[in-house]
């Protein structure tokens, strides 16, 4: 995913969700929104999850920050060590925006989209689909319309079928969270999922609302509301308003130069962890 990263790995954590009609969580890593098929007991019924959005521009800083927009199904609730996903990731890294695609099926590491080169302002289209449930193969696939270049692939993956989630994401580097890079503002558009046959937007099911947050209870970005038609909403960076980050940046920057490069992307860090 990472440009200058040489490996990278997507580590699971599990922690029990409980859904409502409609809910508002806080994450450490996470904003967004995420759906399961009932609050009391998700059923294996996600076969299908669609998700457009615009690569944003990333502030560039002198320092390394990193952010990664997707689209995923599993990987939400308790004990489920499952996740398919892609999406774009956009960072600054030695004073350099970077912009790259890829997907990621857990537990093996993401892999870059090479067939798609992204750039600020790209307008991306991207879907993940069941084709056929017997032998659990699936369909990645993503366009990028503004340069007319593509990929899909069909992969044989055992995925649980509990969630579906589009996200905006920060990673870790050594267990540590670093800063999330300056994006602007990420609108999700098309957010569409399939459970069993039926078809519908994000406000059609259980739902739930993720806000990200550091471990000082600030704030990082802000979730608004879903669209009138359930199939829209915007993730806003918030600027910092203390130097808690630039510090805690510091300390991982030596590791990001080190010579395994290796970020660890958590999929879920709830900010009430104990």
């Amino acid at each position: 995913m990472i440009l200058l990263i040489a490996a990278l790995l997507f580590i699971r954590i599990f922690f029990t969700i409980f859904f409502v009609s409609s809910n508002d969580l806080t994450s450490l890593d996470w904003a967004g929104y995420a759906v399961t098929s009932n609050s009391a007991n998700p059923l294996p019924q996600v076969v299908g999850i669609n998700g457009s959005w615009t690569v944003p521009e990333v502030n560039v800083s002198q320092r390394n920050t990193f952010s990664a927009a997707w689209i995923g199904i599993g990987g939400l609730v308790e004990g489920d060590e499952t996740l398919i996903q892609t999406g774009t990731e956009q960072d600054s890294l030695s004073g350099i925006a970077t912009y790259s695609a890829w997907y990621e099926l857990l537990p093996n590491d993401s892999v870059t989209i090479t067939t798609i080169k992204v750039s600020q302002g790209d307008e991306i289209a991207a879907s993940i689909n069941l084709v056929d449930s017997t032998t659990n193969e699936w369909s990645i696939e993503m366009v990028d319309a503004t340069n007319k270049q593509s990929f899909q692939e069909n992969f044989i993956y055992d995925s649980s079928r509990l969630s579906a989630e589009w996200i905006v994401e920060r990673p870790s580097i050594d267990s540590s969270l670093v800063t999330l890079a300056n994006f602007g503002n990420i609108t999700f558009t098309n957010s569409k999922m399939t459970m069993n046959n039926t078809i519908g937007t994000i406000s059609n099911f259980s739902f739930a609302r993720i806000t990200m947050q550091n471990r000082q209870n600030r704030q990082l970005v802000t979730v608004s509301s879903l669209s009138s038609d359930g199939s829209s909403f915007t993730v806003t960076y918030l600027s910092p308003t203390s130097t808690t980050q630039s510090v805690l940046n510091k300390a991982v920057e030596s590791k990001i130069a080190a010579a395994t490069r290796k970020v660890f992307w958590f999929p879920m860090v709830f900010s009430e962890e104990p």
